[in-house]
């Protein structure tokens, strides 16, 4: 493939994006999750147009998410399974979704500014948006729950909480991680931290107690470790700093704060256009490890390691400063 094909394929990638989202809201990797179908019996299910729908599977199958029998029936990829509501789903529900895609077309805004693309897009800021557009605020917890649970897993493998009797999931959403490692943990204790609203629809979980609260007041509670998955992320640096201080004045001496996210480096790509999606939405930024240890030390913590995962995310383990 020469520059210019391969230049048109990356301008042009908007739109894999978007007939993913589509394929996601009908649900299309769950029906074939059943068996192969053909695009009728397809389009019936999801009352969709059957010759739209067919041109969507044909699209998707030329970069393997479906693949097209010689009978004319459709079965899923791998791709297509990790597409499926147990996985990836709610992810590209909502990435691909009118919030999302209003303030993406709005990336020039932020590059020139330095301000949030979503809040000149919708005249408000993303929590006071998703707070008034309940519909909105759904579909991003379940995406967060979807990215957590893919998440979830290599944490596990990469990280040893047997020493914790407690573990707090700051921020934690509907608990989605929590509860794996409550699962991996039998005889630890979670705490699940976040807005009230949030806590409340959280599926209830053995040994979990759920607290509503607010990450920039101190935090009613103490634990062995401070979980923050994609917390920090959002946040600029002074708002970040004040989250840390209320972990600090919460925990114990030999208590541990462990943020789950991507480390910006040279290559790492996921940090870097994910550093761009905070740019765009919230306003915050993803960091380098020496942007952490900043922060941290701000705090009154310092970076013990940063530990990394089978995914994009790590694990930046950090500890109570010596007076």
């Amino acid at each position: 493939m020469d520059a210019e094909a391969r230049l048109l394929e990356l301008i042009n990638g908007f739109q894999v994006s978007q007939a993913l989202h589509v394929a996601a809201v009908l649900g299309l990797s769950d029906r074939l999750a059943e068996g192969p179908s053909t695009v009728a019996d397809l389009a019936a299910a999801t009352k969709s147009d059957e010759r739209s729908l067919g041109r969507l599977l044909a699209a998707l199958a030329t970069v393997g998410v479906y693949e097209r029998q010689p009978d004319g029936r459709y079965v899923s990829t791998d791709l297509g399974d990790a597409l499926t509501a147990e996985r990836l789903a709610d992810w590209a529900t909502f990435a691909g979704g009118i919030a999302m895609w209003h303030a993406w077309g709005a990336l020039e805004h932020s590059v020139r500014t330095g301000q949030s693309a979503f809040t000149a897009a919708h005249g408000d800021d993303v929590w006071r948006y998703r707070a008034s557009h309940p519909e909105e605020g759904a579909r991003f917890d379940a995406a967060m729950a979807a990215l957590s649970r893919r998440v979830g897993a290599a944490v596990l493998e990469a990280y040893d909480f047997s020493g914790c009797a407690t573990v707090a999931d700051v921020g934690g959403g509907r608990g989605a991680l929590l509860a794996a490692i409550l699962a991996r943990y039998p005889a630890m204790k979670g705490i699940l931290f976040d807005q009230p609203h949030v806590v409340e629809k959280a599926p209830v979980t053995p040994r979990c107690e759920p607290i509503g609260g607010d990450l920039f007041t101190p935090f009613p509670f103490r634990a062995d470790a401070y979980l923050l998955k994609s917390i920090l992320h959002d946040w600029p640096d002074d708002a970040a700093v004040k989250i840390l201080e209320n972990c600090r004045r919460s925990m114990g001496p030999d208590a541990i704060v462990l943020l789950l996210e991507r480390v910006l480096t040279p290559t790492a790509r996921s940090a870097a256009f994910s550093d761009l999606n905070m740019l765009v939405s919230p306003g915050g930024q993803e960091r380098s490890a020496e942007d952490y240890d900043g922060l941290l030390r701000r705090a009154g913590l310092y970076l013990a390691r940063v530990v990394p995962t089978t995914t994009e995310v790590s694990i930046v383990e950090a500890r109570i400063a010596s007076a």
